[in-house]
């Protein structure tokens, strides 16, 4: 099982990776403006966000629904190709590929987590930044044309599709820790923890601006396309290197290495903001990326793991609260200061990462708890 999710881990985020680095480019390239961009963009977290709230009302993340997902994100995929200069058809195509990939990486994690275990989980989540890069990296010598990045997300999809497909089946034969959601003792509310799903929101939200315009914003301030990617490719290095050897910072504070995440993020993209046109700052803002991206997540998701039996629900809920509804601000809010105040677009996520340190630093307060194992 463990090869099986390293393959699925490393095509999944090539995939990211072409949709994050590449298509916001080949969509600028196309003529779009930033905030047909930025709404572009948005659609699919905003799908995210709201397809887990239908499993509060019955539906499952089992074996059928992760399938159809597979089937959903690789529609969405394909249908990028014919659609690509017409913006209602691509919004909607990027809603159908948002719907999949909402479904598919919660039911993945969980899996991981319990065939793994979180001291060892970063050792395996690492292949997904070994595809992240390794797209990056070659796509960049091939990206002539916009359809050569969307044959390049094609590609990425169908093997994700393969992986993930072979995961679910064998998963099928296989026990689960997932608690059954008709047992009394088994409920999901985030109510109690607010502050801490209010912070992994605003995490997501200081995103924005990198995730939907960094490739954008680093061309514009004269940082060539070549550079711009290596400036990607640096972070995910600094986030492979941590996830190889985060497994003992995850024995301790969980809540704490959340607050401390978040508050390097917050001076990361600060860095960003003051000095765009400094490349040896810029990649100094990139090794951040470590703990910005890699512990934090990692953090995130064992302390989900530990608080909630409903440990599916729960991954789909951070991906839905976080990746969804953050990232769906992130991308709006981000499309908008682009186009009407560009100076100030990573000042904004600075203050979003702030803000995020400073509702887990609330919620630990509060609980007075580490969730530490």
């Amino acid at each position: 099982m463990s090869v099986l999710i390293s393959f699925f881990y490393f095509f999944y985020f090539a995939l990211i990776g072409v949709h994050i680095i590449f298509v916001p480019k080949i969509l600028s390239m196309v003529g779009y403006d930033p905030i047909h961009i930025g709404i572009i963009f948005a659609s699919a977290p905003l799908v995210r966000f709201a397809v887990p709230f239908l499993f509060l009302k019955g539906f499952r993340l089992d074996q059928r629904t992760f399938f159809t997902a597979l089937g959903l994100m690789g529609i969405g995929a394909i249908g990028f190709y014919p659609a690509l200069e017409h913006f209602w058809p691509l919004l909607a195509v990027n809603i159908l590929f948002g719907i999949g990939i909402a479904l598919i990486l919660p039911y993945i994690e969980v899996i991981a987590l319990e065939h793994i275990g979180k001291e060892r989980y970063g050792r395996i989540r690492l292949f997904g930044s070994f595809g992240f890069i390794a797209v990056a990296l070659v796509l960049v010598r091939f990206l002539s044309t916009p359809q050569t990045g969307i044959v390049f997300l094609i590609t990425m999809a169908i093997l994700t599709i393969v992986f993930g497909s072979l995961i679910g089946k064998q998963q099928h034969r296989v026990s689960s820790s997932e608690c059954n959601a008709n047992e009394e003792p088994c409920h999901f509310s985030i109510r109690k923890d607010t502050p801490l799903w209010i912070g992994f929101f605003l995490m997501q939200v200081s995103f924005g601006p990198f995730y939907n315009f960094f490739t954008i914003y680093a061309t514009d301030h004269g940082v060539s396309l070549d550079t711009t990617v290596w400036l990607w490719s640096f972070g995910v290095i600094a986030e492979i290197v941590m996830f190889y050897f985060q497994g003992p910072l995850l024995k301790g504070n969980l809540l704490r290495i959340l607050q401390i995440t978040a508050f390097i993020t917050a001076i990361r993209w600060l860095i960003v903001a003051l000095f765009p046109d400094s490349t040896p700052l810029l990649f100094a803002s990139q090794v951040l990326h470590a703990f910005s991206f890699a512990l934090f997540h990692s953090a995130s998701i064992a302390t989900l793991f530990h608080l909630y039996k409903m440990r599916r629900l729960s991954q789909q809920f951070f991906f839905g609260i976080s990746y969804g509804l953050g990232g769906f601000i992130g991308a709006l809010g981000s499309g908008v200061l682009y186009q009407y105040a560009p100076a100030y677009l990573f000042v904004g996520g600075a203050v979003a990462a702030l803000a995020a340190g400073s509702a887990f630093y609330l919620y630990s307060a509060k609980n007075r708890r580490s969730l530490a194992h």
